[in-house]
């Protein structure tokens, strides 16, 4: 099991909040303003990373946003070149969902390396990706389909199969910028099938959606586009939304 995950789920029952900042589409500055932020409201981590190809301003940012805050920060890679030091943990994502093997296993091979020169912690991560609505980042730079959104039952499966493998945690994602986020009937169905911390993201633009993704039970939401668009001054409703 993941230890950092764990940890903040024991510290956080009623469920945490994860800000993600893509350091594609922010500055450190601007970065380090959503770390603040997001300490003062209460979130419970900071999350860095985008689906595209490496990303030269990854460590920048990263480095910027652990100056600016407490928060245990966590790195959702695209690929290995993105990974980074600079981070207390790093989601060590294998798109499940999908059947490209670059995303299932080549990655992780290429990031043996890095894990061999720090030690940084890895969290097995059955990343699944549901259909929310629009083509994102992640189906096209991964060339996979997500999975239905109308069908709770697929994504259980694809859970509970990540959950006898060994795997650590599962991510629900809609993928940024989704139309709709992770319908509540998935949450649940993958909630019963697997006690393993459970992150929910994509499309969470507004607190009630973040209220719904947690009763339905994920133990972990994610928002990142709301924060982009709108900046940090609404985090506290969304912490609030949670409590």
């Amino acid at each position: 099991m993941s230890g950092l995950l764990e940890r903040l789920r024991s510290r956080v029952p009623g469920g945490g909040l994860f800000v993600l900042v893509d350091p594609g589409r922010t500055d450190a500055a601007t970065a380090a303003a959503v770390a603040r932020a997001a300490d003062e409201a209460g979130a419970a981590a900071l999350m860095i990373g985008s689906s595209f190809e490496g990303s030269e301003h990854t460590e920048t940012v990263a480095g910027a946003m652990k100056s600016a805050s407490a928060l245990p920060l966590l790195l959702f890679p695209g690929s290995a070149a993105q990974l980074t030091p600079a981070v207390d943990a790093v989601l060590f994502l294998s798109l499940v969902s999908g059947r490209n093997p670059q995303y299932l296993i080549e990655e992780h091979v290429r990031a043996v390396p890095f894990f061999h020169r720090h030690a940084v912690e890895s969290i097995s991560t059955a990343y699944i990706l549901v259909d929310g609505g629009r083509i994102t980042a992640v189906e096209s730079v991964s060339q996979t389909r997500p999975l239905p959104a109308d069908k709770p039952e697929i994504a259980a499966a694809h859970a509970v199969a990540a959950q006898l493998i060994g795997m650590a945690a599962v991510y629900l994602d809609a993928g940024s910028g989704a139309v709709t986020p992770i319908a509540p009937a998935i949450v649940r169905a993958v909630r019963r099938a697997v006690a393993l911390p459970l992150i929910v993201g994509g499309g969470l633009r507004t607190p009630d959606a973040v209220r719904a993704a947690r009763a339905a039970g994920a133990d972990f939401v994610v928002v990142g586009t709301a924060i982009e668009q709108d900046g940090p001054s609404h985090l506290r409703e969304f912490v609030a939304a949670l409590a």
